[in-house]
């Protein structure tokens, strides 16, 4: 005996709905990364890249499994994506989370910039302001 499975067809409410992504990984105890949300990754999962070489190296060279080498991958493949603007908003919200005033945050942040792998041109106090508050 054979047992069938009822399908709706389109139309019927089910169709609408992407497919569910399940939240562990068939190996035990381990957890799917959900980069679909992660707005970090946005520009970099666009491009989509391949950059298989780069992970199988990671994979044969570090202890990391094929999924968390590839999450390494697009982090730093975002890292090194991330506008000035980005930055500095960024950078600002971290170190205002530390308790610091701003007048410390735009000079800590001022003194950043130049050694970052691209950096910007050099910007002033009101100009690292103007990028956070508009």
């Amino acid at each position: 005996m054979t047992m069938r499975t009822a399908r709706p067809g389109p139309g019927q409410g089910v169709d609408q709905y992407p497919p569910a992504i399940p939240a562990t990984c068939p190996i035990s105890g381990r957890f799917l990364a959900n980069l679909r949300g992660a707005h970090q990754y946005r520009r970099v999962l666009e491009r989509r890249p391949s950059h298989e070489d780069l992970i199988d190296h990671l994979v044969r060279s570090t202890p990391l499994q094929r999924g968390e080498a590839a999450r390494v991958v697009l982090d730093v493949l975002a890292y090194f994506d991330e506008t000035t603007e980005g930055f500095v908003r960024r950078r600002h919200r971290e170190l205002q989370s530390q308790g610091l005033r701003n007048e410390a945050i735009f000079e800590r942040i001022s003194h950043e910039l130049p050694h970052r792998a691209v950096s910007p041109p050099p910007l002033s106090i009101r100009q690292l302001r103007r990028l956070v508050y508009g």
